[in-house]
């Protein structure tokens, strides 16, 4: 039954955002604090998005260290904790090592929840609860949100509901077993023979949580595991859940196999499974008694693909530009952890972490400006900087700012050369924008990390519309501004800062 009162009923708004967990709240915070009106809307009762279920073992595998080199609530400190939401006045700032109880520098998933709807109320960020979003149409100036409270119209939607609808690929049979979303209590799986489909964080996660309870633990998908300490990066399992991976490398009992699924029968004890060795060939026949897939998420489209939205990752996610704008249909921008979808230059074939809180709610104060700069002329302020500070500016930067450590090779900052006011600050942007855009000339500054987990500031030269790298060298204490730093800057911005 639709809502007759609340907040943000049905009408026209200049932008509505549908979703309230991190991502959802981030926007809405940020198109506030820039004067934009905007509807905030969510099918949910409370904030907190897919932590209000997620992870099913209730611990997250992203920190938020209570003690660390640099205060707490200031920007410095975001580096260092990777949970809270980002906010401009010291209450909204830092929430996170607030609400946890100090026993570990992962939160709990209901931690993280009270976190998360701790900054939704200290921030006064309004929400239409219990309003499912259904269905977008065009018109003239914009679009039409059906929703089960009435229709929405705006110049400009923020979809903000995450990877949240259970994905399984099509094996014959894999329709029978459950997803990780719907993973019972561990007492249920206790003496039992269990084949995990994945090898993910998620397929890590339920091995880790059931080693003291299951019989034997088979992990399975066609590629070898990745592990982050081995990988040096974000992709692969986290080293919290890797256990499960030790007692295969010792022989504990417990396997982890390269395994192409072809079928999955129901029996009367359990589940056969057959497939094929990849690594190794060969043909297997498990029989196991449960199957669990932990296969990964979708996001929920709803009729989004008919608009002309086009996919990619298997049709699991919609394509983007560099600012997480539809690739196919304008005015259609994504923010939380369906931003991962955006185009990157993917250095060294390390992903953004746009899929996680600490990568996506700087995804998400960008795109906030960019669409008040871009479609209601809101004017962005761009300090002047002075020809003698530029080298100061980006070298702290490239020391100090959670943006560029968090989505490293993603979002850099810029210095551009405005015709009327000299050297501008233009503050945090996405890399793959400065490098393919023809902008006027400017530095932008990055930090990245190769395939053999070596960490760098990167620099990138635009002048007269092409563009320069440069990679800087490492610092064992990742600290960038000695005077061999400044040295090499100098030289390399000479014609820049002439």
């Amino acid at each position: 039954m639709a809502q007759l009162t609340g907040p943000h009923p049905p009408g026209r708004y200049p932008v509505v955002v549908v979703g309230s967990g991190p991502g959802g709240l981030q926007v809405s915070y940020a198109l506030a604090r820039l004067g934009v009106d905007h509807a905030l809307i969510s099918e949910d009762q409370s904030p907190g998005g897919m932590f209000r279920t997620f992870p099913i073992l209730q611990r997250l595998i992203s920190w938020t260290k209570p003690h660390a080199p640099a205060p707490r609530g200031t920007r410095a400190y975001e580096r260092f904790d990777w949970n809270s939401l980002i906010g401009a006045e010291p209450e909204h700032r830092a929430i996170m090592p607030e609400v946890m109880d100090g026993t570990s520098y992962f939160p709990s998933r209901s931690e993280m929840e009270v976190g998360i709807s701790t900054f939704a109320r200290r921030a006064h960020i309004d929400v239409r609860y219990g309003c499912r979003w259904e269905s977008t149409t065009r018109e003239d100036d914009g679009f039409i949100l059906s929703t089960s409270d009435g229709e929405y119209r705006c110049t400009a939607a923020v979809l903000a509901m995450g990877m949240a609808q259970p994905w399984k690929p099509p094996i014959s049979g894999l329709e029978q077993v459950v997803h990780y979303a719907d993973t019972d209590e561990p007492r249920v799986y206790a003496g039992k023979r269990l084949l995990i489909i994945g090898k993910r964080n998620s397929a890590f996660e339920l091995a880790d949580g059931l080693l003291p309870w299951a019989r034997q633990i088979i992990l399975a998908s066609p590629h070898p595991a990745r592990i982050s300490v081995v990988t040096r990066s974000l992709v692969g399992a986290r080293a919290r859940y890797l256990q499960p991976y030790e007692d295969h490398v010792l022989g504990g009992g417990n396997l982890i196999m390269d395994l192409s699924i072809e079928r999955v029968e129901k029996t009367p004890d359990g589940y056969r499974v057959q497939a094929n060795g990849t690594t190794v060939p060969g043909r297997h026949i498990l029989d196991v008694d449960e199957v669990i897939a932990a296969t990964g998420f979708e996001v929920p489209m709803q009729d989004l693909r008919k608009l002309g939205v086009v996919t990619i990752m298997q049709d699991r996610l919609p394509a983007q530009t560099p600012f997480w704008e539809s690739a196919t249909v304008p005015g259609i921008y994504f923010a939380g952890t369906v931003s991962q979808g955006a185009t990157e230059l993917k250095k060294y074939g390390i992903p953004s972490s746009s899929a996680a809180v600490h990568g996506f709610r700087y995804n998400a104060l960008v795109l906030a400006r960019h669409i008040a700069q871009k479609h209601f002329g809101v004017a962005i302020h761009r300090p002047r900087v002075a020809r003698d500070a530029v080298i100061d500016l980006l070298l702290t930067e490239a020391t100090e700012a959670p943006e560029l450590w968090s989505q490293r090779s993603y979002l850099a900052h810029v210095v551009e050369l405005d015709e009327s006011s000299g050297l501008v600050d233009a503050g945090i942007a996405p890399l793959a924008h400065f490098v393919d855009s023809a902008g006027p000339d400017g530095v932008a500054i990055a930090i990245e990390s190769n395939e053999s987990g070596d960490i760098h500031p990167a620099l990138y030269i635009r002048t007269r519309g092409g563009v320069e790298e440069f990679l800087l060298p490492s610092s064992p204490m990742h600290d960038y501004r000695s005077r061999e730093y400044r040295m090499e800057l100098t030289l390399k911005l000479g014609a820049l800062l002439r």
